[in-house]
């Protein structure tokens, strides 16, 4: 896929807006349209000007009007006429319109804020980005339930403690993320760095009330019983115990009874299993090394040992699954009753194995994929479920969105101020980012550490001096 842009600099929305109707594909800047599908982005100052070309033949064109020169209205337009000239060609579903964000639900709330109407804000979406019934009335549910988390999570702060280790890299992850088979000799000194971070973090979170504290990763539960105990305890020791606690244990394959004690033990009040697909073929081709019995027991048993806030974590649009599989997984979680669904839409990352060999895939389409996630809505509709959190990824198979669904007072609040960026997230761990957000300016300032584990290791009192800038930040 060639472009060519003229008269703006909008490089980045131009090809975020070509990813809807090409996606996967490389994106080629050029100066000639005599090869290949070429598109042509011109702003002359007032007008914005899409023209689609298939092997130098105009196949297409599109003009819109700015509103004014501002420069979000400049972006809205030249994505605009680049959507509807292609699309004149392509004819496909845009359930999104030419929204190409992370986190649509944020702008019902900006709108709110701004002192406007819902009804007011819907229209404009409607009107000005083109999206459709179906996602205002979820971006406005969503909105509504995180509001009510935000409002009352002012002024707390919470805290993400990463762990990169996993049994094996699955086929589509593009997370920091080491298999432990190699990593083992290094993870007690990963810990021992870790909690000497969390040690030092101490100085930011003392005299603020802590919200929520969520470990991730990686898989936190693919260390031993000893090194999960060693890192919770430090946890505890140092940061005590907030209102919501998360832990993910999501490869079953990682569980024992034993670390679910543990873990049940040191307070904590949510945990996430994930089997990602309850089809055993699918499994095997994604390298998740555990069945859909394996998941099934490692839940049931987390339920014995007392665990009562148990989230799921499923992706519709893995390879070669159709409406039989995914009506499978959902029979298969319903008669679980977990007490949220995080419904994922397959996203086709760029560090991901699958990118590097998608070639050899049989992959869902885009109509294909609404339909997927009409079932899984109206399965979690009919669990008692209703959205509580929803964002959006690049290279998302067919444009859609990653939907939280949860029982009532089942919300992960972690999860929406990490989306609605209200509230300050000290993170630690390889690959970790610390948030600082100003509520007064709206700011948000930025700490990353290492992604590297050998890296942090070696370079863990560099972690702890970026951090000094937390000291004038929050």
């Amino acid at each position: 896929m060639y472009y060519i842009i003229n008269g703006h600099d909008l490089t980045d929305e131009t090809v975020s807006v070509l990813m809807i109707f090409y996606p996967n594909d490389k994106y080629i800047q050029t100066d000639t349209t005599d090869k290949g599908i070429t598109l042509v982005s011109r702003f002359d100052g007032m007008y914005a000007e899409a023209r689609l070309y298939m092997e130098g033949e105009l196949k297409a064109k599109d003009r819109e009007r700015a509103e004014s020169d501002d420069r979000s209205e400049i972006k809205r337009v030249v994505g605009l006429s680049i959507a509807r000239a292609v699309n004149s060609v392509m004819h496909i579903p845009l359930p999104w319109g030419i929204l190409t964000g992370v986190r649509p639900a944020k702008l019902i709330s900006e709108g709110l804020d701004r002192g406007e109407s819902i009804d007011k804000v819907i229209e404009e979406l409607h009107a000005k980005y083109l999206v459709s019934g179906e996602k205002l009335r979820l971006m406005a549910e969503v909105a509504k339930e995180e509001r009510k988390i935000v409002e009352s999570g002012k002024g707390k702060i919470g805290l993400y403690i990463g762990i990169p280790f996993c049994p094996t890299r699955c086929l589509y992850c593009s997370f920091t993320s080491y298999p432990l088979k190699q990593y083992a000799a290094k993870a007690d000194n990963y810990i021992d760095c870790l909690i000497k971070e969390m040690e030092d973090a101490r100085r930011y979170t003392d005299g603020r009330e802590l919200e929520s504290i969520y470990i991730g990763g990686g898989t936190p539960t693919s260390l031993n019983e000893a090194q999960l105990d060693r890192v919770l305890c430090a946890v505890e020791k140092n940061f005590g115990m907030p209102e919501e606690y998360t832990v993910e244990a999501g490869r079953p394959d990682t569980l024992t009874r034993e670390k679910l004690r543990i873990l049940k033990g040191h307070n904590v009040n949510r945990i996430s299993i994930n089997p990602q697909t309850l089809n055993d073929k699918t499994l095997e081709l994604i390298g998740r090394e555990h069945t859909a019995a394996m998941f099934i027991n490692a839940f049931e048993m987390a339920r014995e040992e007392g665990h009562d806030h148990i989230n799921t974590d499923i992706i519709l649009g893995l390879p070669g699954e159709g409406e039989k599989e995914v009506i499978n997984t959902m029979e298969g979680l319903m008669r679980l009753s977990p007490e949220s669904i995080t419904v994922h839409t397959l996203a086709v990352k760029r560090a991901s194995r699958l990118k590097e060999t998608l070639d050899k895939y049989s992959m869902t389409d885009a109509a294909a994929m609404e339909r997927h996630i009409a079932i899984a809505r109206e399965y979690t509709r009919e669990m008692g479920m209703r959205p509580y959190y929803m964002y959006r990824q690049k290279n998302m198979v067919g444009n859609f969105e990653n939907v939280g669904y949860c029982k009532e007072n089942c919300q992960c609040i972690y999860n929406v101020q990490i989306m609605e960026e209200k509230q300050s997230i000290i993170a630690l761990g390889a690959g970790a980012s610390t948030k600082a957000v100003n509520l007064d300016t709206g700011r948000i300032e930025r700490i990353f550490n290492v992604k590297s584990v050998d890296d942090y290791i070696t370079r863990i009192d560099e972690m702890l001096e970026r951090k000094r800038a937390l000291e004038k930040l929050l």
